[in-house]
């Protein structure tokens, strides 16, 4: 699952566009799109790291909630995930295959899946977790600690403002 030369100089290409759009094109749009292309700047970064490990962005998500609670319904991964429930099949049918986790059903209840890390899908976590923080680290180089804690603080702000506004129905009324 190596990421060909070609892959790469695109992906560097649209890392190039998108600089070039906030430093010079339109340097004040709107902070969704800023947050939006800074995600996918993480996402670029962290999928080159994990496809090292041949592991897919798509597996991480849910690694990642598994790693904090095993044993979660299909239905409760797909939610915490924010992914459709067939989507979350999918994945965790690969997921299966590739041995990172087992899907069962319990004998008192057959209607429901219950997702559980395999012995190789914990130990993934001892060598993805880092390639993840390395990912945060470069992103906050050259960023003092007051102005990091700040913004983590504003898009805290931010989600949960939005989140109060989704509870509502989007009818929360604009602050001011």
């Amino acid at each position: 699952m190596r990421i060909s030369k070609a892959a790469q100089d695109r992906e560097a290409e649209i890392a190039r566009r998108v600089l070039r759009h906030w430093h010079e094109a339109v340097p004040n749009d709107r902070m969704a799109h800023l947050v939006k292309d800074t995600m996918r700047a993480f996402d670029r970064s962290l999928r080159a790291r994990l496809a090292r490990h041949e592991v897919q962005m798509g597996h991480w998500v849910y690694l990642r909630i598994l790693w904090e609670r095993d044993g979660l319904t299909k239905r409760e991964l797909s939610v915490e995930a924010g992914v459709a429930e067939p989507t979350t099949f999918i994945a965790l049918r690969a997921m299966e295959s590739l041995g990172y986790v087992t899907l069962e059903q319990r004998a008192d209840n057959r209607k429901n899946v219950y997702v559980f890390l395999t012995a190789r899908g914990r130990k993934l976590k001892e060598l993805l977790v880092p390639l993840a923080e390395e990912v945060n680290a470069i992103a906050l180089h050259g960023i003092p600690e007051g102005e990091a804690a700040a913004a983590r603080r504003a898009l805290l702000t931010m989600l949960d403002n939005l989140s109060r506004d989704e509870a509502a129905g989007g009818e929360a009324p604009a602050p001011g």
